[in-house]
């Protein structure tokens, strides 16, 4: 665990140091301008792929700090270049709101139209440092907080008929979704659970209807990551369609316009506790919206195949212990699934962050310097300059085999225990880590815990009401792909 497999001794080429590290250049080059950010795009998307991208440039550079220009380059973003950090130790830094700041870098180096967002910055763009970012945040808050004790319920009612469905279709055709691209169970499930749990309306009982609201969110993220967001599609049909030009944000006025008058009418108390703190009516109206289709909807439409699938490839002895610590833990609370049941399932709580550490539901982190300062790798210490665009990837810097062992294999009880539970720091999905907590003041993802909360609530509903779980796990660039084959009912359903 003492060196990574990535790099060999790297090369020093000054004797200046910064305490024991040498303090390096940051290789890597952008190329010709215009140029060079195309052929990085190109290598990103149809060549190499994310990983093997960002690998080839560590073994290239000797380094796991280098630049690198990042999609979608021309003509979407101006400005494509980056300082790509790839190892646990320098990625914090791009939490450290003393150093650098976060205004408009949710997906990196472009930022999507407000056209698509009610003409507003929201939450997700501002700065800690702008006003209206802790009074946004604090909105946030005060929703979960007050909408707390329907989480559990709400969710093992949306979810109990997701699988009821599961049960049905299998029955019938001997094989079940569980997600799909344009909107599958889960997806359904997830906006039915949303909704319910924090804004006490069941979707069915609404002008948008039991299937509405997927397909139109969906359709309206699409127009926002697209530049981002690998499709799958040939290179001649892909990059001029996603990656080289903005897609007309009038094409999907009419689908956010449904959801946002869904938002308008159901979250009354909400927007009125804004207009209370100085918010626009709309403002707060155009940020619920966001929060809780793009942030939360969307993250358990990548997150929660990712739970099942990981699940899936579990040997039986692991799925067991899980079983069996599910069902014991409900047990002891009568027979009911409540916060002090799920605090007495460590191993489910492990194999949840242990979900979050190989695949993080958000693999991307950006954020800008606002001033000079040095970051320091494992092996080397960099000087960064003011302005410059730093950027983490995920998937490769919670696999640092510095700093876990087998880190590139799925360790289900890695996180049990006192020893376990230090690793946590390392867990970095939320934009800040685990072992800390989201405040006004930084970018912490607000509905952390929540999120944990419903990967958890996902593992022991599954365990529950199944004694086995198969399924065929396929892949796709939209999304991941869990199709359920056979599912073994409990003789006695929590």
């Amino acid at each position: 665990m003492s060196k990574s497999p990535l790099l060999d001794d790297p090369p020093v080429s000054s004797s200046t140091r910064v305490g024991d590290l040498p303090l390096r250049k940051i290789p890597g080059s952008y190329g010709l301008p215009f140029f060079g950010p195309l052929l990085d795009r190109f290598c990103y998307f149809y060549c190499q792929g994310e990983v093997k991208f960002f690998k080839s440039r560590v073994q290239k550079y000797q380094s796991t700090v280098f630049r690198a220009n990042m999609p979608p380059g021309p003509f979407v973003s101006s400005d494509s270049k980056v300082v790509v950090l790839l190892d646990a130790k320098s990625f914090p830094i791009l939490f450290d709101m003393t150093k650098v700041e976060k205004k408009d870098v949710f997906l990196g180096t472009f930022m999507p139209s407000t056209k698509l967002t009610g003409g507003y910055r929201v939450l997700a763009y501002l700065d800690p440092s702008e006003p209206n970012h802790s009074k946004l945040k604090q909105l946030v808050f005060n929703l979960i907080h007050s909408r707390s004790e329907f989480i559990i319920p709400e969710f093992r009612k949306s979810y109990g008929e997701l699988f009821d469905t599961v049960d049905s279709d299998l029955a019938a055709k001997g094989k079940a979704q569980f997600d799909a691209p344009t909107g599958g169970p889960n997806e359904k499930a997830s906006f039915n659970f949303l909704a319910r749990s924090l804004l006490g309306v069941n979707p069915a009982d609404t002008e948008l209807g039991s299937d509405g609201a997927p397909l139109r969110i969906l359709s309206w993220l699409i127009f926002q990551i697209g530049p981002i967001a690998p499709v799958g599609l040939p290179f001649f049909i892909e990059d001029p369609l996603f990656h080289t030009f903005r897609l007309p944000p009038c094409l999907v006025k009419c689908f956010y316009q449904k959801l946002y008058d869904f938002f308008y009418k159901y979250a009354g108390s909400f927007l009125d506790e804004g207009e209370k703190m100085g918010i626009k009516r709309d403002e707060v109206c155009h940020n619920l919206l966001f929060v809780i289709c793009f942030n939360a909807f969307s993250g358990m439409k990548v997150f929660f195949p990712n739970i099942v699938k990981s699940i899936c490839r579990l040997d039986s002895k692991i799925q067991k212990q899980l079983i069996d610590e599910v069902r014991s833990a409900v047990k002891s609370s009568g027979g009911n699934v409540t916060m002090k049941a799920i605090e007495e399932m460590p191993l489910v709580k492990s194999v949840i962050y242990e979900v979050m550490r190989m695949q993080p539901a958000v693999p991307y982190q950006y954020a800008k310097a606002k001033e000079d300062f040095v970051i320091e790798s494992h092996e080397s210490a960099f000087q960064v300059k003011k302005g410059e665009m730093l950027f983490g990837f995920q998937p490769i810097v919670t696999k640092d085999p510095k700093v876990f062992e087998r880190a590139e294999e799925f360790v289900a009880d890695r996180f049990v225990g006192v020893e376990g539970e230090k690793l946590l720091k390392y867990v970095v999905w939320s934009n800040g880590p685990e072992t800390e907590n989201p405040s006004v003041d930084n970018k912490q993802c607000p509905g952390k815990d929540l999120v944990v909360l419903f990967s958890r609530l996902l593992v022991v509903e599954l365990f529950l009401r199944y004694d086995s779980v198969e399924a065929k796990l396929g892949s796709s660039q939209l999304c991941p792909q869990v199709t359920f084959t056979s599912l073994k009912k409990a003789n006695a359903q929590g």
